[in-house]
């Protein structure tokens, strides 16, 4: 079976990054971990070529050569993925569709050409999807029905498929699944709360299969909580160690992880300890009532901004997400979060709406009381961007207008620099030591484009200079990790913009009955 996997293009987005890719000659952040994964859970004996559209098109020839064609995507693909459906049908190709936007709403209008839904965590589905295909069925839906799988069964992803050269990072999972029960969230939905995961020699053979493909850049384990299971990540980690020590630590990793990560002192070392370089906190606000109403207990415990500074002080450098229009939030949202950023120094702060997603508590409790908004405006896909998708306790047009001065506040060219100063300051020095490699051609290219826009031409350029002499006295092991992160600005300074732009033309065009009477 000659199968064609098409994975649909991204909106512009906070974690597009196009500015800082451009720099270092890539196409795109991370690869579609789960189609690689769909790649290996498939017969191995089919034909398979994949195209990530945010990589290049799709070629006449591959549409030509094709016998079935898998597409998979994010809520936030579902445009682009309706428009491959359609290129695949036009050709007479039948389609199977797959992913967490099929999952969560597998009659979305979007996916009515698909002949096949094959729906939940492919270890189950999958079997089910490949006896239909053999027994002759033109079409079906596959649902686990609840059921989840045991991970360590979960064959290695076919990472050959991908276009190595085009991502900037690569994509691996140790666990699915996350403990806590956050009202919003939709990965408890999809994955369940009992987080589940591989076996530590399951791990390091992925990592061994990407070092045999020729794979040097850094990794970012997907799991929405890689502390979901803090026993068997202890477990883990040693070997991830022992791992990289022998081969010079040719990895950085990168994970996501809740805050009570700043708990456990000896989870901070140990992921340090195996270059681990940084981190995803869900925050989501300093307003202890707001947590509370979403159900983020788990936030309340301890101080948030002493739990940013414990992990710092490990050599691991925090990412944040933050959200505003929760129910009962008051006016100042944006500028509370603006202040916290500033006072913890966390450098990129990601920034968005509150959304309702489908299947969560929040869903079902907005639509019970009739605040859902599910017309065609409304359901343009989960993004940054987008207004609320529920009628809010407090008027849209303040929420919109907070976000939109909180977001260029937090990335104005010198207020970034200065935060990001303060907090390299404070950063721990790495415990690990890589072995010594010269930098590339590209490499240069990209300092020389920085130093030039961020230290001549901008002007920033004697507060760029003063802080780059700072950190060569004060913390000189993070001299090159802390000017990379100055040029991630380079992005965030292109997204004020788009961020500004699409607000105001959603608020230009807000229905008035949406603005008279809030919740």
């Amino acid at each position: 079976m000659r199968t064609l996997f098409i994975y649909p293009e991204f909106p512009k987005t906070f974690w597009s990054y196009e500015k800082i890719l451009e720099l270092v000659n890539r196409k795109v952040l991370l690869p579609p971990l789960g189609m690689v994964t769909v790649a290996a859970l498939l017969p191995q004996q089919w034909e398979m070529k994949l195209v990530d559209r945010n990589v290049r098109e799709v070629t006449e020839a591959e549409w030509n050569w094709a016998e079935l064609v898998i597409i998979s995507g994010m809520i936030v693909q579902k445009d682009d993925m309706a428009v491959q459906i359609a290129n695949a049908k036009e050709r007479g190709l039948p389609v199977a569709v797959g992913g967490p936007f099929a999952s969560s709403t597998p009659d979305a209008p979007e996916l009515d050409l698909a002949d096949f839904k094959v729906l939940d965590e492919g270890e189950i589905t999958l079997p089910m999807f490949i006896e239909a295909i053999e027994r002759g069925e033109r079409s079906g839906r596959f649902s686990s029905e609840g059921e989840k799988p045991d991970v360590t069964a979960t064959p290695i992803p076919r990472f050959d498929l991908l276009q190595l050269d085009a991502y900037d990072s690569m994509s691996v999972q140790f666990s699915r699944g996350c403990p806590f029960n956050c009202e919003f969230c939709d990965i408890i939905v999809l994955y369940g709360r009992k987080p589940r995961t591989k076996t530590p020699e399951q791990l390091v053979a992925e990592l061994q299969y990407l070092y045999d493909l020729g794979w040097r850049r850094s990794i970012f384990l997907v799991d929405d909580n890689f502390i979901g299971n803090k026993r068997n990540a202890k477990l883990l980690l040693p070997e991830i160690r022992k791992w990289q020590e022998e081969r010079g630590y040719p990895f950085s990793f990168a994970t996501e992880a809740s805050v009570d990560l700043a708990d456990d002192e000896e989870m901070m070392r140990m992921m340090a300890d195996c270059r681990f370089e940084s981190v995803f906190l869900g925050i989501e606000t300093p307003d202890e009532a707001s947590l509370e109403t979403a159900r983020k207990v788990q936030n309340t415990r301890n101080p948030l901004d002493a739990a940013v500074d414990r992990i710092t002080a490990n050599g691991i450098r925090v990412m944040a997400g933050f959200i505003i229009g929760f129910d009962g939030e008051k006016s100042g949202a944006g500028d509370r979060i603006v202040e916290f950023v500033t006072r913890t120094g966390i450098p990129a702060a990601m920034m968005g709406m509150l959304q309702a997603l489908p299947k969560t508590a929040l869903w079902a409790r907005l639509e019970k009381e009739g605040r859902l908004i599910q017309n065609e405006d409304a359901a343009k896909g989960v993004n940054q961007t987008n207004l609320l998708n529920f009628v809010p306790t407090r008027p849209i047009r303040e929420i919109a207008n907070e976000y939109v001065d909180a977001f260029c506040a937090l990335y104005e060219p010198n207020a970034y620099m200065d935060r990001v100063y303060s907090y390299y300051l404070k950063m721990g020095a790495p415990r690990w030591k890589a072995a010594a490699k010269l930098p590339t051609l590209v490499d240069l290219r990209a300092l020389s484009i920085v130093v030039w826009r961020q230290g001549i031409k901008r002007s920033t350029r004697f507060r760029f200079w003063r802080y780059m002499v700072g950190m060569a006295i004060h913390n000189p092991a993070l001299l090159e990790q802390f000017l990379v992160v100055l040029a991630h600005n380079e992005h965030f300074q292109e997204y004020r913009g788009v961020v500004t732009q699409e607000i105001q033309e959603q608020l230009a065009e807000l229905p008035a009955k949406r603005e008279l009477q809030p919740a």
